[in-house]
């Protein structure tokens, strides 16, 4: 009986507030500037953010692959609402689509993991669970191998390092079992890392275990990840602990220890594991594949200050097929659904922006971050007239934010802060990005090119990373509401700043 009170009660306090604002409505009572632009920040609602969330997350889209037609028809829908609320088209010929090369694989049904016991009468095979116990290779040939596997640790060959981990190992026809990331951390000593850097991508990984004539790779890190190079005639899938678990299992060694010893020595503790393995993947690779960022903008009303640029981005982009439908939900539906609200709240602002006002939606950022990698090399506006990027990826399920980058650049962040304090209220968590690693958000390509660049994501409640349960079940829609409304506050106050300068006050 409680909550329907508390539920009525609001119900009540609804009308009065709404009776009372017709009453001064109807009595000559004008509203305030500030009063108007709270009623259109309050336009911004959760359900209606949800709703974009669900359809760019539904099946028709077919996870958005970059390169796809389901991301382009994706793009499509999006453009669709930035040409109803008047946000100017920004890409190529006077479209919203900005195009660069993308390759792309499709990855289909037919993809199994097999370990074979050895047994009396013959062998006996251990079929592994898809997703549970492994994905297919995003990135992997069509085929199929069998053979021994090798645990290479993390894959690297640096003779310049005193570091060979193939050194000594005939992986010739072999699958190789492989770590991800360098065996030093980046956030311990960046000077260190930053000669370890190159051999941290699974680009480098791939191809390196390729030239050494390994036919197969099981990689370490169990999730749907298409940011890999592809080898003709290379078969490779992810796996988890259940599968390294098997490989170690009989060999005298625990693959904690082993990890931990290479991290420790930089000494590599390959070897062979004398388990025999079978990887089959079904797919198809396009070699010629076109991905698309997805541009609009909200010319500035001051004929100076109009050439400088606020950008507000997000990848659009998610994993497509691997070899179930991806659906990224959170990441990065969520990160889109936002942008739209924001595109559809700053064209009916009573406040116009003085400055340019860039909304773009990258493809390829599951890709090796490739969209944003385009742009920053073939800028549509200077790169010295972008005053920043406010960056989103993953701002759909938590109670909390993230604000990556803040204390990088503490001008930047006061603005949004202002209006949390002001408006919203929500938890924000700020951090420095050291982003001295491989480029893993759009943003990082940004701050390497000099434009100062805040990253929201959400936490606080379960989420997926790069699996099927990143779906609608997950999504919290009121903290894309409240991160719509905190920065539509913010970006319209520094887009109206007679100067903004974040760079000279970068940390």
């Amino acid at each position: 009986m409680r909550r329907k009170f508390v539920v009525v009660g609001l119900f009540v306090i609804g009308l009065v507030w709404a009776s009372s604002w017709g009453a001064a409505q109807r009595g000559g009572q004008q509203l305030s500037e500030e009063q108007k632009l709270l009623q259109v920040m309050h336009s911004i609602h959760s359900q209606t953010l949800y709703g974009y969330v669900e359809e760019l997350a539904s099946d028709k889209y077919w996870g958005r692959l970059t390169g796809t037609e389901g991301y382009n028809q994706s793009a499509e829908w999006v453009a669709s609402y930035f040409k109803k609320w008047g946000v100017q088209p920004a890409g190529d010929n006077g479209t919203y689509l900005s195009a660069f090369p993308n390759p792309y694989t499709l990855i289909f049904e037919d993809c199994h993991l097999t370990m074979h016991i050895p047994h009396k009468d013959g062998t006996i095979d251990k079929h592994y669970i898809y997703e549970e116990e492994f994905i297919p290779g995003s990135t992997s040939d069509s085929g199929e191998v069998t053979a021994e596997v090798i645990y290479v640790g993390y894959g690297i060959s640096a003779p310049e390092l005193g570091f060979d981990e193939y050194a000594g190992l005939d992986v010739q026809g072999k699958i190789v079992l492989m770590e991800r990331e360098a065996p030093v951390s980046p956030n311990q000593d960046p000077e260190v890392f930053k000669k370890w850097r190159a051999y941290s991508f699974h680009q480098y990984k791939l191809k390196n275990a390729a030239a050494h004539g390994a036919r197969g790779m099981l990689y370490n890190y169990h999730i749907t990840n298409p940011n890999n190079a592809f080898a003709e005639g290379f078969i490779y899938t992810h796996i988890g602990d259940a599968v390294v678990k098997d490989i170690f299992s009989g060999t005298g060694r625990k693959h904690k220890d082993v990890v931990a010893a290479i991290r420790k020595e930089l000494k590599p503790r390959s070897f062979n594991t004398e388990k025999v393995y079978t990887i089959k993947n079904t797919t198809e690779h396009h070699t010629d594949g076109i991905g698309y960022n997805l541009v609009g903008k909200i010319e500035g009303t001051d004929p100076v200050l109009k050439d400088e640029i606020v950008i507000v981005g997000g990848h659009l982009d998610h994993l497509g097929r691997c070899y179930e439908i991806m659906p990224g939900a959170n990441d990065n539906a969520s990160a889109i659904a936002v942008i739209l609200g924001m595109a559809e709240a700053l064209t009916k602002s009573p406040v116009k922006p003085r400055r340019t006002i860039l909304f773009i939606c990258f493809g390829a950022e599951e890709q090796a971050v490739a969209g944003s990698k385009f742009y920053v090399e073939n800028p549509i506006f200077p790169l010295e007239k972008t005053v920043c990027l406010i960056n989103m990826d993953g701002v759909g399920a938590g109670d909390k934010l993230s604000a990556l980058a803040a204390q990088n650049y503490p001008d930047l962040w006061e603005y949004v802060k202002r209006a949390n304090d002001k408006y919203i209220h929500r938890i924000v968590n700020t951090s420095y990005f050291l982003n001295n690693a491989r480029p893993r958000l759009d943003a990082a390509r940004f701050m390497w090119a000099g434009v100062p660049s805040l990253s929201f994501a959400a936490y606080g409640s379960r989420s997926f990373y790069h699996v099927t349960k990143d779906n609608m079940d997950i999504i919290t829609p009121e903290i894309m509401e409240d991160l719509a409304q905190m920065l539509f506050m913010a970006i319209l106050e520094m887009a109206n700043q007679d100067t903004l300068d974040f760079r000279s006050t970068a940390k």
